[in-house]
């Protein structure tokens, strides 16, 4: 098969193209045809080392296509099933070996791209605004990112749940998305701390959803009301510093919380019923998924890239 394989961590030239052997099939596994393969900052993490990582690896978490096959003790994923997965490993490639239990079925109304390109951030988003902080109406909410994959699928879940949602954008192009996605009001990053206080009459937000990390960290804990909760879910600029906790009570007696997807979906049935809501949205139109970008498989260093220097808006896939 063809697939991405990484034998050291460094930069995208280290996502290399290879033929390799399909995996096999273990007895509680399935084996996927990948239709399509979702390409998220955690794999940057993963290729670069941030994160550690068992070498050499088939990078990529996310993906959906066709069980070709289902091991032997396999009793509630079928052969011809279209499925998506988003804790792989090794779905940048032509097949994938995927633990049947970490499979979800992909509805009718919801093509297999479109099934590849919300699950691990339409999870991601829904935990964030049902259990992180549960969004009330009336709230008003900070999204970083706005028009990237994740910032997308907030301001629209978000808004829908009757939430004020300001967001960040870095061009006019991409505020433009943002506001498409009910983004009340879009900013800049240079000065949106003191915007965010101007547009909550001084109050500041409910909660703050950063998954830039470093360059906005700061800024973030500044947009907070009293008791907000800022939840630094991803790290795209880069890691933040270790952080005094005397920063929180002199910010108002807020929280901070580092939260990740394995921790939201750790049973089938947690897994499965968040992935069921994300889906119905999609399939009855009231979440959009946008696809900024579709890649070959031998352009995967490519993709991340563009990622990284932020030149994307909206879900990359990779596309065997």
């Amino acid at each position: 098969m063809r697939a991405v394989r990484v034998e050291a961590h460094g930069g995208p030239e280290v996502l290399v193209p290879a033929d390799l052997d399909e995996p096999t099939v273990g007895a509680e596994d399935v084996l996927v045809d990948v239709a399509a393969a979702g390409v998220n900052y955690i794999d940057t993490y993963l290729r670069s080392g941030l994160y550690p990582a068992t070498l050499p690896t088939v990078p990529g978490l996310e993906g959906a296509g066709t069980v070709r096959a289902v091991g032997s003790a396999v009793t509630d994923v079928a052969v011809g099933d279209v499925v998506a997965f988003c804790d792989g490993p090794g779905t940048y490639a032509e097949v994938a070996a995927v633990p049947a239990a970490r499979c979800v079925p992909v509805p009718a109304g919801v093509s297999v791209e479109q099934a590849a390109a919300v699950l691990l951030q339409g999870l991601t988003a829904h935990y964030l605004l049902h259990d992180t902080y549960a969004v009330q109406p009336g709230d008003a909410v900070l999204v970083h990112a706005g028009a990237g994959g994740m910032g997308l699928l907030l301001c629209q879940l978000a808004s829908a749940l009757g939430v004020t949602v300001i967001a960040t954008t870095s061009t006019p192009e991409k505020a433009s998305l943002a506001r498409e996605a009910g983004a009340a009001h879009v900013v800049g990053y240079p000065s949106f701390a003191e915007e965010v206080r101007s547009l909550t009459s001084g109050a500041g937000v409910a909660a703050v959803y950063d998954g830039v990390g470093a360059t906005t960290f700061d800024g973030s804990l500044a947009s907070l009301r009293v008791r907000g909760v800022l939840a630094l879910y991803g790290a795209a600029s880069g890691p933040v510093p270790p952080v005094d906790p005397q920063r929180l009570n002199a910010a108002g007696s807020v929280y901070l919380t580092r939260p990740s997807l394995g921790w939201h979906v750790r049973t089938t049935s947690e897994l499965r019923a968040r992935a069921a809501e994300v889906f119905a949205a999609v399939a009855d139109g009231s979440l959009t998924v946008r696809v900024g970008g579709r890649y070959a498989l031998d352009a995967a260093a490519d993709a991340h890239r563009d990622l990284e220097g932020r030149a994307t808006t909206g879900k990359l896939l990779l596309v065997p």
